[in-house]
């Protein structure tokens, strides 16, 4: 009557489930015109088109269970909808699928079955349909830590901002204090080895500008660029970051150092941190539909 390859036709067309794809062709005889109406009558294939709506908004999440963590990003269009129970109760499937299974790529994750049976692709596609909202699952990393590391785990503004870092070491507080640092400080590196070679050099360059625009004697540019890269550092870099808690000045490597431990690694995740978004106001909405 149909074929598997006729399923995923139907799907690539509209955007809706496997299973709902699979029914529509059951209902209509294998027949994909009459599958495709089907489906929108159902209400189900509008889900395909929000495919190129701005979703921005939405939350972030991290958990552990033993030496696995993992962090991800969820977006909705609105913080409205990243609030609703049902978007909830996906986040929180999501996160039982992704921490217990050992994937790397959002290919695998987005195939990854749910408790419900729906693969997480599946799920957000019959969201999306169901509240009428794009929803979107935009990225995640899965982390393994060794027996003798320890996780530490923070989430800003009802996951507004999650962190994730791994010390060596057994000390959770710290761990815990560090992930908030991370949170709060936004640090783009866990320590100056992780800085691009073409990053610094770029940034350095931009320095010798500055200074010599500011009328700085030529000869003594390099010598002034080395407090320079050393300023630009306790920016960017973790390990060099003054710990937000620290009444000394103490940097989070010494913090974490007078505690017993390493920094081993860190991971950030903002709410559509990198999107595009709209920043369309009501009147300029109307404008464009009046002279459309």
């Amino acid at each position: 009557m149909f074929t598997a390859q006729d399923v995923k036709n139907l799907r690539e067309k509209t955007g809706a489930g496997m299973m709902d794809c699979k029914k529509a062709l059951e209902e209509s005889n294998g027949n994909m015109d009459d599958a495709i109406t089907w489906l929108r009558e159902k209400g189900i294939s509008k889900a395909a088109k929000k495919a190129e709506r701005i979703a921005a908004e939405g939350i972030t999440e991290g958990a552990a269970d033993d030496n696995n963590a993992v962090i991800f990003e969820v977006n909705s269009e609105t913080d409205f909808v990243a609030k609703n129970e049902e978007f909830q109760n996906l986040i929180k499937a999501m996160r039982k699928a992704l921490i217990n299974a050992d994937v790397s790529t959002m290919e695998d994750a987005n195939a990854l079955h749910l408790e419900s049976g729906e693969t997480i692709e599946e799920a957000i596609i019959n969201l999306t349909a169901k509240i009428g909202e794009k929803i979107s699952f935009r990225r995640f990393e899965r982390v393994t830590k060794e027996d003798n590391q320890v996780f530490g785990i923070y989430s800003h503004m009802g996951g507004k901002i999650t962190s994730l870092v791994v010390l060596d070491g057994s000390d959770r507080d710290v761990a815990k204090d560090v992930a908030m640092h991370t949170a709060a400080m936004n640090p783009s590196y866990l320590n100056e080895a992780e800085v691009p070679s073409d990053v610094l050099e770029s940034e350095k360059n931009i320095m010798k500008e500055q200074l010599l625009n500011e009328g700085k004697p030529e000869d003594k540019v390099e010598q002034i660029l080395v407090g320079k890269v050393k300023k630009y550092y306790e920016e960017v870099c973790l390990e060099n970051q003054i710990y937000i808690k620290a009444e000394n000045k103490e940097t989070v490597g010494k913090f974490v150092e007078n505690n017993g431990m390493k920094l081993v690694k860190m991971i950030r995740y903002e709410v559509g941190e990198g999107i595009e978004k709209r920043n369309d106001n009501f009147a300029e909405e109307v404008a464009a539909q009046i002279n459309g």
